[in-house]
């Protein structure tokens, strides 16, 4: 039994997902654990399995999934075959965060946690320890801390690191600049910290990122449509 994209939402109303793990595009996990407490929802692989049970992220994530099935019934070297001609990879690198946009956080709920937020994303490369943090939002370091993460769901120096995130995401798919700028201008320092930090929230390094996600012209994409 398999489901693709939202599909997931079918089984689970049906109550056919019920103590399995299971993921849905990441633009609806938060709707399906909500909606469904009886269902573990892992809004980061391309697809799961869980035992007769598949599902796949985003629509074209059924893809990744069918090859999956292909290569369960009928072996690796028929799934690779397969693969080629579709010019797919068999095992596709990273997950859906390489694709999603910010939705790991709730929104602050009071002034004070607001105006440390407001300042974390209006530089993200900027100094942002929680001493920092407590001054912009007018508060002691340990209330803001308590403040912060019961508002936000996250507490503040892994708030900073994954907005330090999304920064790098969007200068590696908008600018040429080199990964050692993007690491300093974003807060981290060296290009290795970037390396290590991208890898363990995105999946895939930042050069991986760059090649997928850059935005160009070459003649090589707009002879495609020709």
């Amino acid at each position: 039994m398999t489901s693709v994209c939202s599909g997931a939402f079918l089984l689970a109303a049906a109550g056919l997902l019920d103590g399995r793990r299971v993921t849905t595009h990441w633009a609806r996990t938060r709707r399906l654990a909500r909606e469904y407490p009886a269902v573990t929802v892992d809004g980061d692989p391309i697809f799961v399995r869980d035992g007769h049970v598949w599902s796949s992220a985003g629509v074209t994530a059924g893809m990744d999934l069918a090859l999956a099935l292909v290569e369960d019934d009928l072996g690796r070297e028929v799934a690779l075959t397969v693969a080629r001609h579709l010019v797919m990879f068999l095992r596709r690198p990273g997950g859906q965060s390489q694709f999603s946009v910010a939705l790991w956080s709730a929104q602050p709920a009071t002034d004070p946690v607001r105006a440390a937020v407001a300042a974390i994303h209006a530089d993200p490369g900027a100094r942002h320890g929680i001493g920092d943090l407590a001054a912009h939002a007018g508060l002691s370091p340990r209330h803001l801390q308590r403040r912060f993460t019961a508002e936000l769901g996250v507490p503040p120096g892994s708030y900073v690191e994954r907005v330090r995130v999304e920064a790098a995401r969007c200068a590696l798919a908008e600018s040429d600049d080199p990964v050692e700028v993007i690491a300093r201008r974003c807060g981290f320092g060296t290009a290795e910290t970037l390396r290590r930090t991208f890898h363990r929230r995105v999946g895939v390094a930042p050069s991986d990122y760059r090649d997928r996600f850059h935005s160009t012209a070459s003649p090589a994409t707009t002879s495609i449509g020709k």
